[in-house]
C-alpha cells in the first residue's frame, strides 16, 4: 500500500499520539472530527487524521464512491501506524463511526495503548438484527466507546443487551444521536454534548498515560 497523507494537530513534540479516522460519509476534515482533533491537540496530544483510499479519491476527483472493502480499511490503519514515529504503547487509535469500528478490528494485533470510538455503528440504522459486535466480546485493548443515548446505530437500550469485553468502557452522551445532536425541543445543546464527549475522552487518555 502507498503512503497515506496525514493531517497533524497538536504540539510538534508530544509523549502521546491519538489517531482518528473518519466515518463512512465524511472525510478527516469534517466539523465533527475536527472538533475532537483540535481539542485534543490543545490538550498537548499529537493528533493524526487521515482519509481512507475511497475518501482520498473522492476529495481528489470529486466523485462519490462507497467505502473500501474491510481488508483495505484495515490495511490502511496498518500503513498509518507504520508511518508514525511513536512506540505502539504511546498510541491510541479510533475515530468516528466506521473509522472507530475498523480501529477495534486491528487494535489487538497492532498492540496499541487504547481505542476511542466516537459513536460506534453497532448495526446499520434501521437494521438492529445485523450486528457488528462479534469481535467486541474478545477485544483485549482498553477501549472507550462514546455513544449517544438515542444513537440509531445502537441506542443505550439496545447496547445493554450486547455481550462486550470487559476491556470496553461505555460513556453515554445524554439525549445524543450518532453525532451527539439532540432532538428539537431538548433542554440540552449540541455543544454541551460535544464537551461531555470530549471530557470522557480526556479522562480516558489521562488514565492511559498518567
Amino acid at each position: 500500500m502507498n503512503k497515506v497523507a496525514l493531517k497533524i494537530d497538536g504540539p510538534k513534540k508530544a509523549k502521546t499520539c491519538v489517531v482518528l479516522a473518519h466515518g463512512a460519509g465524511e472525510s478527516f476534515d469534517s466539523t465533527f472530527l475536527s472538533y475532537f482533533a483540535e481539542g485534543l491537540g490543545a490538550l498537548r496530544h499529537r493528533v493524526v487524521r487521515f482519509d481512507f483510499p475511497y475518501m482520498a479519491e473522492r476529495s481528489t476527483l470529486g466523485r462519490k464512491r462507497p467505502p473500501d472493502k474491510e481488508e483495505v480499511l484495515c490495511a490502511t490503519w496498518h500503513e498509518v501506524l507504520k508511518q508514525l514515529p511513536f512506540d505502539k504503547e504511546k498510541i491510541v487509535i479510533g475515530g468516528k463511526s466506521m473509522g472507530g469500528r475498523i480501529a477495534t478490528l486491528v487494535a489487538d494485533e497492532c498492540q496499541v495503548a487504547g481505542v476511542v470510538c466516537l459513536g460506534y455503528p453497532f448495526h446499520p440504522t434501521g437494521r438492529p438484527e445485523k450486528l457488528r459486535v462479534e469481535h467486541l466480546a474478545d477485544l483485549k485493548t482498553q477501549t472507550l466507546i462514546v455513544q449517544g443515548e438515542i444513537d440509531p446505530f445502537g441506542s443505550r437500550e439496545e447496547v445493554a443487551g450486547y455481550t462486550l469485553s470487559e476491556a470496553i468502557r461505555l460513556h453515554w452522551v445524554p439525549e445524543g444521536d450518532h453525532s451527539y445532536n439532540v432532538k428539537r425541543g431538548s433542554d440540552r445543546a449540541h455543544e454541551q454534548n460535544l464537551k461531555n464527549a470530549m471530557r470522557a475522552v480526556e479522562e480516558f487518555l489521562f488514565e492511559r498515560f498518567n
